[in-house]
């Protein structure tokens, strides 16, 4: 009896010992790819300039971190998720279902979404209604009628007498990505609402308008290249004739390998973005889990490092990595809303 007590003992105090060292020490962040960059270089010089460990951080896209943010509260889940998108309703019902009440929503920055293709190649000139009838799963029927058809076209030149006649062929993310989702809201969607018939339909139904703007092919001519910015860049390096569509900051960073396109006539520049020329352009947030300040250790001082004047800022590094700056009002109304933990409040 003494030995099987003594036994029970040592093995209770396994377990414990087992589960104290579970307890995570680090900051664990996951979603976009886009943000990721960022928060990468945000999480390195705060693991070198503090006593905290470097946060990981994982490139999950939007959807997936929402998705893995929302699952629950506790050390198993991440504290924070990035997202080049703004939060659906609906991934805060799924936080609440599932205990998390309070999340402080942080804007970063700016970005726009490059459509680009191999700098060897000829520029590209495009308006988003091209890209729309390019990329549609559903396209209004040639003969001038208003019905749709699945997308026929095969060339740029189907598409549009001046662009070239050459395959459609573009990279693009999945639909777990916040580029998707700002792809589809800001091009496809704003190619599609120029057909008269097509916009009508957002007050006659809602959801039909959606799937038809949003809606994209999938016959080849749009390939989905995973939530890895690089490889769609090393992938339009080896093809010539493809496009891609990702952030500007990895067109920025990888200026020598591919060039942007001129989109309705605007070029994706960092002042183009800045000032709102350039059409394909959004915010970018990360999302944090307010019940884990405080128990995982670092999180509100990695939320200072991230919205410091010297990361943040219009000389900020975060703009050497091609992130486009706040304004001045805007950053100021962020800095304070983090320093007071508000949680988000989704505007009906």
């Amino acid at each position: 009896m003494k030995k099987a007590l003594l036994t029970g003992a040592a093995l209770l105090a396994s377990v414990m010992s087992t589960t104290a060292q579970a307890q995570r020490d680090y900051i664990s962040i996951v979603g976009s790819s886009t943000v990721y960059p960022f928060s990468t270089v945000v999480a390195e010089r705060f693991g070198k300039s503090t006593d905290f460990r470097t946060p990981k951080v994982e490139s999950t896209g939007s959807g997936g971190g929402l998705k893995l943010f929302c699952s629950g509260v506790g050390d198993a889940t991440p504290d924070i998720t990035n997202a080049s998108r703004r939060i659906k309703s609906s991934e805060v019902e799924l936080c609440a279902k599932n205990g998390i009440d309070e999340i402080v929503e942080v804007t970063i920055g700016f970005d726009g979404i490059a459509f680009a293709n191999s700098a060897k190649a000829e520029h590209m000139s495009i308006s988003r209604k091209d890209m729309f009838l390019a990329l549609a799963k559903m396209v209004p029927a040639t003969d001038g009628s208003e019905t749709l058809i699945e997308n026929p076209y095969k060339t740029w030149k189907d598409v549009n007498p001046v662009l070239p006649a050459k395959k459609i062929e573009v990279l693009g993310p999945p639909p777990t990505s916040g580029t998707r989702d700002a792809f589809a809201e800001l091009a496809m969607e704003g190619g599609c609402k120029q057909f008269p018939f097509i916009a009508a339909m957002k007050s006659d139904d809602k959801n039909k308008y959606k799937a038809v703007c949003h809606g994209v092919r999938e016959d080849g001519a749009y390939i989905e290249a995973g939530e890895n910015d690089n490889l769609i860049v090393q992938k339009l390096v080896a093809n010539p004739d493809a496009f891609g569509i990702f952030g500007f900051s990895f067109l920025e960073q990888n200026a020598d390998k591919v060039q942007g396109s001129t989109v309705d006539g605007k070029l994706p520049t960092f002042d183009n973005i800045a000032e709102g020329a350039y059409p394909v352009s959004r915010s970018l947030y990360f999302y944090v889990k307010k019940a884990h300040i405080g128990v995982i250790p670092g999180i509100e001082e990695y939320l200072a490092e991230f919205t410091s004047e010297r990361a943040m800022g219009e000389d900020g590094y975060l703009a050497d990595k091609g992130m486009i700056p706040l304004t001045e009002d805007a950053y100021n109304e962020v800095v304070e809303s983090v320093k007071a933990l508000t949680p988000l409040s989704l505007k009906k």
